[in-house]
Formats: structure tokens, C-alpha cells, sequence
């Protein structure tokens, strides 16, 4: 097992490898696997989300493809110059990831999207690997709560250290510094808990500290 990747049979999880296994019976042509990270690791960015979406990154085999947050994550990091191409919702498009790498807190599809903290537990050492074999990293964002978390723990901080604000920034030490957002999800996009002029406005700091 890879320190920044998780086996294709992964079983640190029970859970969440019986129900990859009765995914890849039901849909035996998707990936149905540990999500990758997505980007290279000279990155200065790095951006941590939740988990993979049963039929976004668990069917593409790549970080928020698609499923509608990647239609707005995948626009804004074009827009502000974080990556180049055009996003077409397949991991055959030809999008590159400029100074950007993304990542999820927990690597495989959990069942109704929700992973149980032993399950986040255990992916833990994938994130933590990812920060400290990232060389020029700077900003982290974390989308939403979880990954908020996560990346704390990961970063060798008490869940408590931080608490959690949309477009709030933390200095985690080490010469990273933690931004957080909303996640991009459709369900709170469709609420307006996250707008796109939000979320713009997430990457024009992430900017600013770059």
C-alpha cells in the first residue's frame, strides 16, 4: 500500500469495501476503487474535499468528475488560472491542474455520500502523506467541515484547535495556512448557503496569500 494511495482492494474500511464490491457488480465497467488524487505534487495548492460521489468520482476515477460540484470546482480553478483545458465531466478530457492538486478526505464512495469517523480515521494517514510529500505547498482549502477536520488531524492538530469558517483562514504551522469553504456541492449551492460569487471569492484569497 502506497503512502499517498490506498490499494485498488482496500480493506481498512469493512464498510465502504463491501459497498465498492457491490458497486463494481452493479456497475462493472465503472472504477469503483480508491479515488486518486488529481495534480502534481509540486503544487502550492492543495484542495481536500469530503469523499468520492457514487456516480462523480467513484464512476471517473477522478477527484469531483462528474458530478455537479465538479462543475463549479473544475470552473473557478480555469477561471482563476489554477488549471487549463476544458472540463467535459471525463478524466479523458485533457484538463490540466496548474500549481493545484485535489485530494478527499476519505478515498472511497461511502454509502449516502456519509463516511463514519473510524472511516475517516483510517484514510487519515493518505491526507497526512499527501501534505508532507507536497514540497511547495502553501494554502490548503478545505471544503466543508469534514475535510476541515481532517485536515487538522492530519496536520497533527486537535480537531478543536480551528473552528471552522467559511472563507476563514488558520495557520497550521509548517508554512501552510488552512482556508476553508463551504462545500460545492449542489445541495448547497441550491440553498445559497455557498454562492458562485462566494466561492470566487474563496479563490481570490487563496490568491492573495499565493
Amino acid at each position: 500500500m502506497s503512502l499517498l494511495q490506498p490499494d485498488h482492494d482496500c480493506t481498512l474500511c469493512p464498510r465502504l469495501a463491501a459497498f465498492r464490491q457491490e458497486n463494481r457488480s452493479a456497475f462493472p465497467d465503472k472504477f469503483n476503487a480508491p479515488v486518486p488524487s488529481f495534480g502534481g505534487q509540486e503544487a502550492r495548492l492543495l484542495i481536500v474535499g469530503l469523499a468520492p460521489g457514487l456516480r462523480g468520482a467513484n464512476f471517473t476515477g477522478r477527484p469531483f468528475t462528474g458530478d455537479y460540484a465538479g462543475d463549479l470546482l473544475y470552473q473557478t480553478l480555469l477561471d482563476f488560472g489554477f488549471a487549463k483545458g476544458a472540463y467535459k465531466a471525463d478524466p479523458q478530457d485533457g484538463l490540466e491542474l496548474i500549481d493545484c492538486r485535489i485530494t478527499n478526505a476519505v478515498r472511497c464512495v461511502p454509502p449516502e455520500n456519509k463516511p463514519v469517523g473510524a472511516e475517516i480515521t483510517a484514510c487519515q494517514p493518505f491526507l497526512k502523506n499527501q501534505i508532507e510529500n507536497m514540497p511547495n505547498l502553501k494554502v490548503i482549502l478545505t471544503l466543508g467541515l469534514v475535510a476541515h477536520n481532517a485536515t487538522l488531524r492530519a496536520s497533527g492538530h486537535k480537531q478543536s484547535a480551528f473552528k471552522f469558517t467559511h472563507n476563514g483562514a488558520h495557520d497550521l504551522g509548517g508554512g501552510h495556512i488552512m482556508i476553508g469553504s463551504y462545500h460545492c456541492s449542489r445541495y448547497n449551492t441550491n440553498t445559497r448557503r455557498l454562492t458562485e460569487e462566494m466561492f470566487r471569492e474563496v479563490f481570490q484569497h487563496i490568491k492573495s496569500v499565493l
